[in-house]
């Protein structure tokens, strides 16, 4: 739910409105407060067993009350596209942001900078609170733990760092890898944690020595990507050869190989369910797998530029967006079957051309934010309730996206693609069109017609006619 109100900083607006010439003038200050409507998911609970008893929304403003969390419409994955501005934060050093995380709890957003700070933002307000100087170089990844009680950081030198929530900072790796550390990801039990970098090697490290427990080396180029299985002792990472690779985590050595991308994969995640495997590639194509099967689930094209980013959300199961690299963001809808233009016959029927030509349709971005950004977005991040995405970009900002209200149309950064987006274009369209013609015809009998009603006025008479002017008024006596 998006509304504007007050915050006052420190409590200063007292002192300023009581004239003691001190403390800020209280400003309006957008937030997104979400207490109510989960107060209400929960109250609904208890005589609503099931999502499909929930009340139907309405496309209106007064529907905004019925509006519940993502948690709520867990069988309508489009409720959650935030495509909404909200707000935009910024350093007064301006940098490029290479990754943004929400605190476990989502009380806080950490961004990390170019210039190597943690910069912490309230997650409901959007307002500055805390900076610090963690690397002496540029951050490139960061990631927390699932027990929520440490976080790691990775920069440009090869050098991993253990934090703790206050931002503490407790030890360091130094020499963790040669190049620069492009991915981190913790284990299911947080037991140890696996790093990528530029040096062509992903490492496995136990978390509480601090140490390398292996080293898996198979990749022909840099490594920009790595994830852990949400569930088992398998490892997913991406690089510069264009391959992405399955890795046994107790053994150490390479499990599988997908050769699916023709280009550097710049981005890959697992899914929660444990069973997708989504990654992009600097081919503008994003594609999702079936692990179990090693077989190509969906194959999604629309972005013009290189894939930068990936994220899925954290309570639609099928629902997945992605960051490119000229700044736009898109969300898709997964596990609708795959789209693959090569080795695919036509039968006598036609009717596997008929399939493809409904799903290609079908495969393009459910909805996206062109423009978003005014450079690549290197990092997205959903809040753990799903209802507010954040991403950051080279432009040195971070940029915040809501659900839209029910009955509120689309701001000018969303720009839908899709047949019934199309289709109420053309509508608004003609509408405008037929009241321009009707302004030009009431304009036209206008000028046509005179005062009293006699007829087009004569040569000369002032005040009327184009580009005639009035008489100046007489002098005062």
């Amino acid at each position: 739910a998006g509304m504007s109100t007050y915050v006052y900083v420190d409590g200063e607006a007292d002192a300023f409105r009581q004239g003691q010439g001190q403390g800020r003038k209280p400003v309006q200050r957008r937030t997104v407060d979400y207490t109510a409507t989960t107060v209400r998911h929960i109250e609904s609970r208890v005589y609503q067993k099931h999502p499909w008893d929930n009340e139907m929304l309405q496309p209106t403003s007064g529907a905004m009350l019925d509006f519940l969390p993502p948690s709520a419409y867990p069988h309508v994955p489009a409720t959650s596209f935030a495509t909404k501005f909200v707000h935009v934060s910024t350093n007064k050093i301006r940098t490029g942001i290479n990754c943004v995380l929400f605190t476990p709890d989502g009380r806080r957003l950490l961004t990390c900078s170019v210039n190597g700070e943690f910069t912490m933002w309230n997650g409901m307000s959007f307002n500055f609170e805390t900076i610090l100087q963690a690397h002496n170089c540029a951050i490139r990844c960061a990631t927390f733990s699932h027990s929520e009680n440490w976080l790691l950081s990775g920069d440009d030198t090869g050098c991993v760092k253990y934090w703790q929530l206050n931002l503490n900072n407790l030890k360091s790796i130094n020499g963790a890898h040669t190049e620069p550390v492009r991915g981190l990801s913790f284990s299911p039990s947080d037991l140890k944690f696996v790093s990528c970098s530029d040096d062509t090697t992903v490492k496995v490290f136990d978390f509480a020595r601090a140490k390398c427990v292996s080293v898996l080396s198979g990749h022909g180029g840099d490594v920009k990507c790595v994830d852990w299985h949400p569930r088992s002792a398998l490892l997913a990472s991406g690089g510069k050869d264009s391959l992405v690779k399955l890795w046994d985590a107790k053994s150490g050595k390479a499990a599988a190989t997908i050769h699916a991308h023709k280009n550097q994969v710049g981005s890959l995640k697992w899914n929660q369910n444990g069973n997708w495997l989504a990654s992009g590639c600097r081919g503008q194509q994003l594609k999702v797998f079936d692990i179990r099967t090693l077989k190509e689930l969906d194959n999604f094209r629309g972005h013009q530029k290189e894939i930068t980013s990936l994220s899925w959300h954290p309570r639609h199961e099928t629902l997945l967006t992605s960051g490119g690299f000229d700044g736009t963001i898109m969300y898709w809808i997964a596990g609708r079957g795959c789209d693959d233009d090569e080795n695919d016959g036509d039968d006598v029927n036609n009717t596997k051309t008929t399939s493809r030509q409904q799903h290609t349709e079908s495969t393009g971005p459910c909805a996206e934010i062109r423009g978003g950004h005014e450079a690549a977005v290197w990092s997205l991040a959903w809040h753990p309730a799903g209802h507010i995405l954040c991403s950051g970009s080279n432009d040195n900002t971070s940029k915040f996206w809501c659900r839209n209200r029910p009955g509120e149309a689309p701001r000018d950064t969303s720009v839908r693609t899709g047949p019934a987006a199309l289709a109420e274009q053309a509508l608004i369209e003609a509408q405008t069109l037929v009241q321009e013609q009707q302004r030009q015809t009431q304009r036209g009998q206008h000028q046509q017609r005179r005062p009293g009603g006699m007829g087009p006025p004569p040569a000369g008479f002032p005040g009327f006619g184009p580009g005639q002017q009035r008489p100046p008024p007489p002098a005062p006596p």
